[in-house]
């Protein structure tokens, strides 16, 4: 996707501190926190939402990175949230899981 600001970060396009990254998803600080810790776990792959996530490897590699970010991070105790679809509350439409950490 050429206006997707996640694809964009990925590529470079727009300068970003990964909070984590592997060959599949990689993680950045939301720029609005709504926790202490707020960081955005995205697929490399442009994926639109929830719902269009067939793929098993970006799957398990999604749930790899939350539990190796809250480890890293140091985070207790965290909510996680994915917004799926604009009248969800999804505002950029390639997935993403919010880890809220407290």
């Amino acid at each position: 996707m050429t206006n997707c600001i996640f694809c964009k970060i990925k590529n470079g396009e727009i300068p970003s501190k990964f909070v984590y990254e592997n060959d599949i998803v990689f993680a950045i600080n939301d720029i609005n926190p709504r926790a202490p810790k707020h960081i955005l776990v995205i697929p490399k792959t442009h994926i639109e939402n929830f719902t269009d996530l067939v793929d098993e490897k970006v799957a398990k590699a999604l749930y790899s990175a939350i539990r190796e970010i809250v480890e890293q991070e140091g985070i207790k105790e965290y909510k996680l949230q994915i917004n799926n679809g604009s009248k969800a509350g999804q505002e950029v439409m390639h997935l993403h899981i919010h880890i809220l950490g407290y």
